[in-house]
């Protein structure tokens, strides 16, 4: 069992990592590191997957904790393990042993920190919940919980790329209705759709709330199935389902 983890230096020196889909118990559709208790997938398997995530986190699984996510910009602060899951997008804590995981298949998972004042987030931030502002929330909640804004680092983990996004007229109007200075974010496609540069997007919203340093870590969710799942890819195959890439940082 070799998982396949990217890391980035910005959040050093605390543990997390962006899981790809090597090293799991899932097979079929779902082959490798399913975490998605959402899933069609077997129970058993995705249990098995999320414990190999957090032993090689330094947790244990119960200490792992999720969302039911719903493309919201609703942030939980954790003290102490949650079950059931809540019905969130964000969470952010100041606690030290609990990992904050975000499930994401081409929607982007952000991993944040302030490790001076010792507080982290994880947040799930597909163009709806960017739109309805989940970053700027999530930032908003780490402050609360002592954070500084200019120390706080974001790290938008592998998602689905521009020349992979295709989307339609109606969602370009939506997002420049909130906002016209994010047409640079679209790129003209074939016929009237467009070509949305999400990971751009999303760093443009963690920059305007303030934080001290965002980046992507230039992964495409789409383009490289033999390392990541993918939702618009899983579609464009005709699949019954797909599988959940996680996320997840600890103090």
């Amino acid at each position: 069992m070799t998982l396949d983890i990217i890391t980035s230096d910005l959040l050093a020196p605390l543990q997390h990592g962006f899981f790809g889909r090597a090293g799991g118990a899932s097979s079929g559709v779902f082959q490798g590191l399913n975490c998605g208790t959402g899933s069609s997938d077997q129970d058993e398997a995705v249990t098995i997957n999320r414990a190999r995530v957090a032993l090689a986190i330094g947790v244990a699984p119960s200490a792992l904790q999720g969302m039911h996510q719903v493309h919201s910009a609703q942030v939980v602060t954790v003290t102490e393990p949650i079950v059931p899951r809540p019905r969130a997008d964000a969470l952010v804590t100041a606690v030290p042993g609990l990992a904050l995981s975000v499930l994401t298949a081409d929607c982007q998972p952000v991993l944040l920190a302030d490790a001076r004042a010792g507080v982290i987030g994880a947040t799930h931030a597909g163009w709806r919940g960017a739109l309805a502002g989940v970053l700027e929330a999530t930032v908003a909640a780490m402050v609360a919980l002592g954070a500084v804004p200019d120390r706080i680092v974001a790290v938008i983990g592998p998602t689905i790329s521009q020349r992979a996004y295709e989307v339609g007229p109606d969602l370009m109007d939506t997002v420049l209705a909130d906002d016209p200075a994010a047409a640079r974010f679209f790129a003209a496609g074939a016929g009237d759709r467009m070509q949305f540069d999400l990971p751009g997007y999303g760093l443009y919203r963690l920059r305007a709330a303030g934080v001290g340093v965002a980046a992507w870590t230039r992964h495409c969710t789409y383009s490289d199935p033999a390392r990541f799942f993918s939702y618009r890819r899983s579609v464009h195959q005709r699949e019954a389902d797909y599988g959940r890439l996680i996320a997840v940082i600890r103090l």
